[in-house]
């Protein structure tokens, strides 16, 4: 994306977002989404203006920026007169746009224009503090061994790291990052030197490299793993206070046992799990013990074995980042310190991808503020339950918009260019908890994203299930809502089933695998309890249960 805020002369004050990207895969959506609304990314403001007209504008820029920062599955889910908040991620996304538009202003800008973007400034931090956010878990306050963490965060130092952060342990998530003073929106919670930031630039010195880049089908990422593997235990490592920061077992989806993966059964996860053991299993079984009998010197079996091996590939997928380094290339690695953050739908940080290039750190820097004593939060990204739950090992604390059900519809032949535009690329549909669409909007009907209700009406109509020879056009109507409604629910009332009933157990006794999987099938019980039961309370209205 490209364009910034300028200021235009002669009274007029030009405010500008970054344009569309072409290069977005949402490209032709958000120009057709933008242009039906009337947004455009440049506004002109005629200066003075009083601040009732500043705040009017100010929420126009607002819905163009979250139009501008939509993703796929908030664009699948936008209701037709809903102009947004849609997430918390594209509204802290739209307004740190704009916040970021407006500090670039400031420098030329002449007193009428700098008391304008003043008050512009203040109201769109106004509204990043008033963005809802859930408590920060507690500070656990009773002595904890921390001497690994704090021999990690003084090496960090040592090394060039700047820190406004500790590490903490915290009720329910373990250890994560405490603020140590208020933090506002734009400061750096931390910058970690780019020389510290493990990724595949190390192997190049590795005794490994030369041996493993003439093994064939090896990969950089296996290249890393293996790598991980011996250096976990080398006492002569430059990441010896990093490793012994690890746990010796991450507890993530990839190491559930049967009686968690036997509660799975019926989710989405479940296919998704076994596809991910198995595929790394048949990767091990693929390097070892061939490596070990062709390298006993570097590959000691002791060090390389199957459960190092999931350890291994555990650490890189719930602690490894995509950065581009200050030679502009992305690379794959773990930065110290920085993976000790935790999750949040919630977030302080949603950007953190580039080192830059003049102060060679990679840089954290907070999207909404975050008080001294509060836990710090990263966002992993746009992420599914079951993405995180296999991947990462937990579920996040509030409702999560990308808790999504993907239902596999083939898509006919859209009858109006709104689906067809929005359907073309889409081979697939999906549901989301319904209390997301009827949160302060009981207009909006049975909670439903309009493609999917566009979709199934759409085969209704081309099969032919209703008789119109015998209604008349409001009897037809009043049909077609209840068959769309009968048609939702024989869809999910299956689902349902093949969740199974509810166990009556005592999960304070469960193994930490058990409740995490009876977490996630709880939630997939109320996503799909929340779709059938709007639609039977559409029934009952129309006399039809």
């Amino acid at each position: 994306m490209a364009g910034a805020g300028q200021v235009q002369r002669n009274g007029v004050l030009t405010l500008s977002l970054p344009s569309l990207d072409e290069k977005d895969p949402l490209f032709t959506e958000k120009k057709r989404l933008s242009h039906a609304r009337n947004l455009d990314f440049t506004f002109h403001l005629l200066l003075p203006s009083p601040i009732r007209k500043l705040l009017l504008i100010l929420d126009e820029i607002v819905q163009a920026a979250r139009i501008l920062y939509l993703n796929d599955v908030e664009m699948y889910f936008m209701e037709v007169d809903d102009f947004g908040p849609f997430s918390q991620r594209n509204e802290l996304e739209s307004l740190n746009a704009v916040l970021q538009m407006l500090i670039s202003m400031f420098s030329g800008a002449n007193p009428h224009e700098m008391e304008t973007l003043n008050e512009l400034q203040k109201a769109t931090i106004g509204k990043l503090n008033s963005i809802a956010v859930h408590p920060s878990e507690k500070v656990i306050t009773e002595k904890v061994d921390m001497i690994s963490e704090e021999l990690l965060l003084k090496w960090g130092q040592t090394h060039g790291a700047k820190l406004k952060v500790t590490i903490s342990y915290f009720e329910e998530a373990n250890r994560g990052v405490m603020a140590l003073e208020d933090i506002n929106v734009g400061e750096s919670a931390l910058e970690i030197p780019e020389s510290i930031i493990i990724s595949e630039d190390l192997l190049c010195k590795s005794d490994m490299f030369k041996v493993l880049n003439e093994w064939d089908g090896m990969t950089t990422d296996t290249l890393l793993l293996l790598w991980s593997m011996r250096e976990r235990y080398d006492p002569l490592s430059d990441f010896k206070n990093y490793f012994e920061t690890l746990p010796d077992s991450f507890n993530t989806g990839l190491s559930f046992g049967i009686s968690a993966l036997t509660v799975l059964h019926g989710t989405l996860v479940f296919e998704e799990l076994l596809q991910a053991k198995e595929h790394l299993r048949q990767q091990y079984d693929l390097l070892f013990p061939a490596l070990c009998a062709s390298y006993p010197n570097i590959f000691r079996t002791e060090l390389f074995s199957w459960d190092h091996y999931l350890w291994a590939c555990e650490l890189w997928y719930s602690n490894s980042m995509k950065v581009i380094f200050s030679d502009g290339k992305l690379k794959t690695c773990l930065v110290p310190i920085a993976g000790l953050m935790n999750h949040s739908v919630s977030p302080h940080i949603i950007h953190y991808g580039r080192v830059d290039t003049e102060t060679k750190s990679l840089k954290f820097q907070l999207a909404r503020p975050c008080k001294g004593g509060e836990q710090c939060y990263l966002s992993y990204g746009s992420l599914s339950g079951s993405h995180l739950v296999t991947f990462y090992g937990f579920l996040p604390k509030g409702d999560n918009p990308y808790d999504i059900i993907p239902l596999d519809f083939e898509v006919p032949d859209a009858d109006n260019s709104y689906s067809q535009a929005v359907e073309s690329s889409r081979t697939s549909h999906m549901v989301r908890g319904t209390w997301f669409s009827s949160r302060n909007k009981p207009h909006i009907k049975y909670g439903l994203p309009p493609l999917l209700l566009t979709h199934l009406r759409s085969v209704l109509k081309k099969g032919d299930m209703e008789d119109p020879s015998m209604a008349t056009e409001d009897d037809e109507n009043e049909v077609s809502e209840r068959a769309l409604l009968e048609t939702i629910i024989s869809i999910f009332e299956p689902l349902m089933e093949g969740l199974g009933e509810m166990p009556d157990l005592d999960r304070d006794d469960l193994s930490w695998d058990v409740k995490l999987a009876l977490e996630y099938k709880d939630l997939q019980r109320r996503i799909v309890s929340s779709v059938l039961s709007t639609c039977l309370a559409g029934l009952e209205i129309r006399g039809s249960i």
